[in-house]
C-alpha cells in the first residue's frame, strides 16, 4: 500500500485541465483544474485537489462533500438560502443534494472528498 503526498498543495503546479462547470452563470465561464487522488480502501468515494478560477456557476453535485479551502475566496448561496462566505483555512461540509450558486471571487483551491451515494 502506498501513501500519496501532495506537497505544498496550496501552491502545487501541474493541475490537469477539467474544462468548465456544467452550468456556468458567468462569461467567460470559470476554468476548472485539479488532480484526482485514488485512495485504496475508500470504496466509491472520490478525493483530490480542485481549483476554480473566478466566476459563477450552479452546484450540480448530488453527493455529500467535505472540503478544506487551501486558497482563494468565494460565496455559496444555497437554493432558498442566504450567501455563505468562506475562504482559505475554512472547512466546509455539504449535505447530499445541496443545490445553489457558487460565486468564486478569488481563484479557489480545495482538497475534497465526495461521498458515494
Amino acid at each position: 500500500m502506498s501513501i500519496t503526498i501532495l506537497r505544498q498543495s496550496a501552491t502545487l503546479t501541474g493541475l490537469q485541465d477539467q474544462g468548465f462547470p456544467a452550468r456556468p452563470l458567468s462569461e467567460p465561464p470559470c476554468r476548472l483544474s485539479g488532480i484526482e487522488v485514488t485512495l485504496p480502501g475508500a470504496g466509491e468515494n472520490a478525493s483530490g485537489l480542485w481549483q476554480c478560477e473566478p466566476g459563477r456557476f450552479e452546484r450540480q453535485l448530488a453527493n455529500a462533500e467535505v472540503m478544506h479551502i487551501l486558497a482563494g475566496a468565494c460565496s455559496f448561496t444555497p437554493t432558498d438560502g442566504e450567501p455563505l462566505l468562506f475562504g482559505a483555512g475554512d472547512t466546509v461540509f455539504f449535505p447530499a443534494h445541496t443545490t445553489g450558486v457558487w460565486h468564486v471571487t478569488e481563484t479557489l483551491r480545495k482538497v475534497y472528498v465526495v461521498m458515494a451515494l
